[in-house]
């Protein structure tokens, strides 16, 4: 009470001090203005079940120095199992902790980084391996593909988890950890710039709910911080306790809260798993609760003495004073310690596999007498293999003013060594489309990590035409196309952007989504010469002309005059005589005798020879003449595609003495998984993409059987890449 008795009574010194201030203002004096947080300085606050700790730091020298720590515990309930139940009442406690900082280091904070945890924390690990052309070097895009292949497999794995359990929340991919890479069956640290024929990913994918990261946000834009990192709670504690030289060994790492027990472990140098136990301190203080009839303070107060007295006094709910025996009270919660020591220790062999070779406790929960020797039965370890966390924090932070070797400090310090060993003269800060991004850090991460760690989807990067409509007419097969998807959009500091670009603090990212193309929609009257023909009915019956068609419908119609129904060539949605008839390749059930001597004569002049066998490629660009499959041969891209010798003539303009001037051809040539592919030149003279590409490779983007992998010319290729005329497309499908 005298604690908040002085503060009130500075609090209206201070509001003294500035009613003078502003009566001085005529007088020329001024009050001094706070200064704002530096970039190098960290603030880490650990939003806890039972308490909320805060640390400033400032980076020097590549450690964090901590200047200030501040601790305020809930009054209330506000927070069950590591997720926040009343915004409200969090954040005023976690501005009174800022406040606090703020009075100590003497300058505004603006920036936090927080740790993401919960009761609903899912993990799935997952593997994907791919083959590389030759031994060719390993760049950051084929890595991306890599840990993209591995990341679909383990959404894969987390989706069909949650459609057997029927859980209807949705949850966000929030990061990644790569716990080991391989390079032709040997495991490595890193794959960049090394060359290789079969490269593996080993990672674990990390997934919350979207509630969990959306309260830790409002919490902290209510008290004015801004978010500038966000890690996971196990990432941080092992990040504190278990500096990366000491990782070659198994180890665990057991972070016990009042309502959740952080768990990791580590070997080869590697952090091979992390999870969570819904179990921890408030189920000890819960069962002396129950047992004593005390209230929550109290109960937490009785389980603090364990170990430290020999006689707890205490008043219950009655108002009756009681004793008890240090040794009554050790009885009384051991049941609950067993269980909990069994359920954590079940969550260690889990991800270890195993006991580890030495287990570290961290957290509040750590103290409970009794419990180091319970979780080494549990785990069947030596004890002395069971210690408390706290001596190697000093490898990443220190402080000239508090003892860090506290196992409850083991998450707002990881926090703040997670985040401030990666602040070089620049704050976290990322912003997408105008607003700070949700970062969720285990390391660097990519423009693609960063789309996916804020709800975007691969769709919203590739985009999709719209569906086709195909019918038959007169025994011939007729498409009206879908529109084109759009393509997406990625600018990095204003700047058109990979995604596989690597991201840094300060960056500016603008991205719009990819919007797929709208499903062709058709009726009767829209087939070429239905309004002229003499008859016509569709799947045997006579409808009216704006009968809508269905895909699989068959039209017969008698063209005027008396003339045999002859096979037509295929036509777009929306396009009638003043574009050329739009032909996919290879039509193994054209009808050759419906085919004018001008037809076969123009594909010859085109590819040499007729080409009954290509491959028919599953989607076109509407609006657009339909691309236009040749005999395969290569063609200079100097040379212009002539159809023959009387267009020829007629198309090109005279130059001197009557020659034909040769002009740029109206189509542009690719060779797609081996195949000619002939495009429309684009009206504003833009070039092509990879991805514009990917609709005519026949892949489902909807149902994907693997991971697209992107060839240009035999190299690695990305979706935003432009192409030239005449370049070699591969685009298939990894099987899963």
């Amino acid at each position: 009470m005298a604690g908040g008795v002085t503060k009130r009574t500075q609090g209206k010194k201070s509001q003294a001090r500035g009613t003078k201030a502003t009566q001085k203002k005529s007088t020329g004096v001024q009050t001094r203005r706070m200064p704002s947080q530096a970039e190098n300085v960290v603030l880490a606050m650990d939003i806890g079940t039972r308490s909320i700790i805060g640390m400033v730091g400032r980076v020097e020298e590549g450690r964090v120095k901590i200047i200030a720590i501040e601790r305020e515990e809930h009054a209330e309930r506000s927070m069950i199992d590591g997720q926040i139940e009343n915004i409200d009442k969090v954040s005023a406690l976690a501005e009174k902790v800022k406040k606090r900082l703020e009075d100590k280091v003497r300058f505004k904070l603006n920036r936090v980084c927080v740790a993401a945890a919960g009761r609903a924390l899912r993990t799935k690990r997952a593997e994907y391996e791919m083959e590389l052309p030759g031994t060719q070097l390993i760049d950051d895009e084929i890595i991306s593909r890599l840990e993209a292949g591995a990341i679909g497999r383990a959404e894969e794995a987390f989706d069909a988890e949650r459609e057997a359990g029927k859980d209807t929340r949705r949850f966000y991919l929030v990061g990644y950890t790569v716990c080991q890479y391989f390079l032709d069956q040997y495991p490595i640290s890193s794959l960049k710039d090394h060359r290789g024929h079969h490269i593996k990913a080993d990672l674990i994918a990390t997934f919350l709910p979207s509630e969990v990261v959306e309260s830790l946000y409002t919490t902290m834009n209510k008290i004015g911080l801004e978010v500038a990192s966000i890690t996971l709670e196990p990432i941080a504690a092992i990040n504190a306790a278990i500096p990366e030289n000491l990782r070659l060994l198994n180890l665990a790492l057991v972070d016990i809260g009042a309502g959740t027990s952080d768990i990791a472990a580590c070997t080869g140098g590697s952090v091979t798993g992390y999870t969570m136990a819904t179990v921890a301190g408030d189920e000890v203080t819960e069962t002396l609760m129950r047992e004593y009839l005390v209230d929550f303070p109290t109960a937490e107060g009785i389980k603090a003495r364990i170990g430290q007295e020999e006689e707890i006094s205490y008043t219950d709910i009655l108002g009756f004073e009681r004793k008890l025996s240090a040794q009554q009270v050790a009885g009384c919660i051991q049941k609950t310690s067993d269980t909990l020591c069994a359920e954590i220790a079940d969550k260690i062999v889990e991800i270890n596999g195993g006991a580890p070779s030495a287990l570290f406790l961290a957290g509040g929960g750590s103290k409970l007498a009794g419990l180091r020797d319970s979780l080494a039965s549990a785990l069947q370890m030596d004890a002395s293999r069971v210690a408390i966390a706290g001596n190697y924090f000093q490898a990443n932070a220190y402080s000239e003013e508090y003892d860090l070797n506290n196992p409850e400090y083991a998450t707002p310090l990881g926090i703040a060594i997670s985040s401030g060993l990666n602040l070089i003269n620049d704050s976290f800060r990322v912003i997408l489309n105008g607003r700070p991004a949700k970062l969720f850090r285990s390391g660097s991460f990519t423009a693609l990590n960063l789309l996916m760690m804020n709800g975007y989807s691969f769709r919203d990067v590739l985009g999709r035409s719209g569906a086709n409509l195909t019918v038959t007419v007169n025994g011939q097969r007729k498409v009206f196309y879908g529109t084109p998807a759009r393509p997406a959009s990625l600018l990095i500091n204003k700047q058109e952007g990979q995604l596989s670009a690597v991201i840094h603090a300060g960056d500016n990212i603008d991205f719009e989504p990819a919007v797929s193309g709208a499903a062709a929609k058709a009726c009767l009257q829209d087939v070429e010469g239905a309004r002229e023909s003499r008859d016509i009915t569709l799947n045997g019956v006579r409808v009216p002309l704006h009968t809508p068609l269905k895909n699989g419908d068959v039209i017969r119609m008698e063209p005027p005059g008396g003339q045999e129904p002859a096979g037509e060539p295929r036509q777009e949605e929306g396009t009638k005589e003043e574009n050329e008839p739009a032909v996919t390749a290879g039509r193994e059930e054209e009808d050759q005798a419906g085919r004018t001597e001008e037809d076969k004569e123009t594909q010859k002049a085109a590819g040499g020879q007729e080409s009954p066998e290509a491959v028919i490629p599953s989607q076109a660009v509407a609006g657009e003449p339909a691309p236009r499959p040749v005999e395969p041969r290569e063609i200079p891209q100097d040379e212009p595609v002539v159809t023959s010798s009387k267009e020829a003539s007629a198309q090109e303009p005279a130059g001197k003495e009557g020659a034909p001037v040769r002009t740029q051809s109206r189509e542009i040539r690719f060779r797609l998984n081996g195949m000619p592919l002939d495009l429309p030149r684009k009206e504003d003279g833009s070039p092509y993409y990879l991805m514009d590409l990917i609709q005519y490779s026949g892949i489902d983007l909807d149902h994907p059987r693997g991971t697209v992998l992107l060839l240009v010319n035999g190299m690695p290729g990305m979706f935003q890449q432009a192409l030239r005329e005449g370049d070699r497309v591969d685009i298939k499908e990894e099987l899963s």
